[in-house]
């Protein structure tokens, strides 16, 4: 990829790679036809596919493109494979569902991102405490229902308090909890965007959940769900990355399905650096004097709705060339600055300790050859790109696939040179 000009136009997001994960396992607990729309052509929608098919469902793109039809069978092979999970961490979620349908689980130690160890043990303290009893051995864990209730092994619903507000870890016990015997509350839940689509998915399906969004869920157990169809909310998380794309080049863009209501955060900071977001009838507009340097900001990440650990790479970016120094707390994920070093082969003044980072501002970066080493990060070495003199070029793109539908085209559709090899 090459510098260019200011980019301009209109582009979607599509859908949320980290929501239509969740939804996608969902499906395992209910026996029947599920649709799914706006959903992405990414690669961790093909990894959760070839995860689903493992356990007995049948999965397949749907007469519209954004479609995605699972058909779940009325028993499930509830063992899912090491060499699909270790591909993506979000695999993880599949163990709720697993456990409330069949009544046990073995699935391999999840993998994904390159940004530090998340250990899983907050999901199965939780899920233990609605009557789950796990074992681990050879990398795999498994879970076995140890209440009956009628004859066959139940989770009962009880009261979940978690130590840390976990998206994924809310997710599984919400899952879980939907066919669990009497009332489950889960306090401290993640608030999420995401949960709640996860959350009217599973009403769609018969779920009786009040809450969801807050920090405290209440789910009443049902016997049965029914398949359900439901569109997925856009991906906040790619809509940041075009909002900053046109930041950085001192363009406009107008992102057709951004919903500023769930990043607030985010476009606050946005703002205080000189980029003007507005709401249009068109969509979100983020827009910049290309003539003016940016200003630099502080930047602390927090669980929602503070502001979220996965922008972080691409504000960082946006610092790098910004007017004076900006100080960067990472207060979630241990690791998470590895990226840091592809910018500063680029020219970038970053300087890491622990979990802080002091960018300083350099006006124009320099081109260089970077490696991705997870999703956001690779698309914040993308944006790098745009701003830096000469021919910038990202290897293991493939990172950048887990998440971005055909973010190359998209990018080129608003004026960028951008190629894939």
């Amino acid at each position: 990829m090459h510098p260019g000009g200011p980019l301009t136009g209109t582009v979607r997001a599509g859908g949320a790679k980290n929501s239509v994960l969740k939804l996608m396992a969902a499906c395992l607990l209910a026996e029947g036809r599920h649709v799914l729309t706006n959903v992405p052509h990414i690669a961790d929608v093909d990894t959760m596919a070839e995860v689903l098919t493992a356990l007995g469902a049948q999965v397949a793109r749907g007469e519209r493109p954004d479609q995605l039809v699972v058909t779940t069978p009325a028993e499930l092979t509830p063992e899912a494979p090491y060499e699909l999970v270790e591909r993506m961490r979000a695999s993880v979620v599949i163990l709720g569902p697993l456990l409330a349908r069949c009544g046990w689980a073995r699935v391999s130690m999840p993998g994904g991102d390159d940004f530090g160890p998340r250990p899983i043990d907050m999901h199965l303290h939780a899920l233990g405490t609605l009557g789950t009893e796990f074992s681990t051995s050879h990398g795999n864990v498994e879970g076995r229902v140890a209440t009956t209730v009628g004859g066959r092994p139940r989770l009962v619903g009880h009261r979940v308090v978690l130590e840390y507000p976990s998206h994924t870890g809310t997710d599984n016990v919400l899952m879980a909890a939907t066919l669990a015997k009497g009332t489950t509350v889960i306090e401290n839940a993640a608030r999420e965007p995401e949960v709640r689509d996860l959350a009217e998915f599973l009403g769609a399906m018969g779920a009786r959940i009040t809450g969801a969004g807050t920090s405290r869920i209440e789910v009443e157990g049902v016997e049965r769900l029914e398949p359900a169809t439901h569109a997925v909310l856009p991906d906040r998380l790619v809509v940041a990355t075009f909002l900053v794309a046109a930041g950085l080049t001192g363009g406009e863009v107008v992102v057709e399905d951004g919903r500023p209501e769930h990043m607030e955060m985010l476009i606050r900071k946005l703002e205080a650096t000189g980029i003007d977001i507005a709401l249009t009838p068109e969509g979100l507009r983020s827009a910049a004097d290309g003539s003016r340097r940016l200003r630099s900001v502080d930047v602390a990440t927090l669980p929602y709705p503070g502001f979220a650990t996965d922008y972080k790479p691409l504000v960082v970016t946006l610092l790098t060339v910004a007017d004076g120094v900006g100080i960067v707390t990472e207060n979630l994920f241990f690791g998470r600055f590895r990226y840091v070093e592809e910018l500063r082969r680029m020219g970038a003044d970053v300087r890491t300790e622990g979990h802080h980072a002091v960018v300083r501002g350099v006006g124009r970066l320099s081109a260089a050859p970077v490696r991705a080493h997870d999703v956001r990060a690779g698309a914040a070495l993308v944006l790098a790109g745009l701003v830096a003199d000469g021919e910038t070029v990202i290897s293991d793109a493939r990172h950048i696939d887990r998440g971005y539908e055909d973010l190359d085209g998209k990018l080129r559709h608003l004026g960028a040179h951008v190629v894939r090899a």
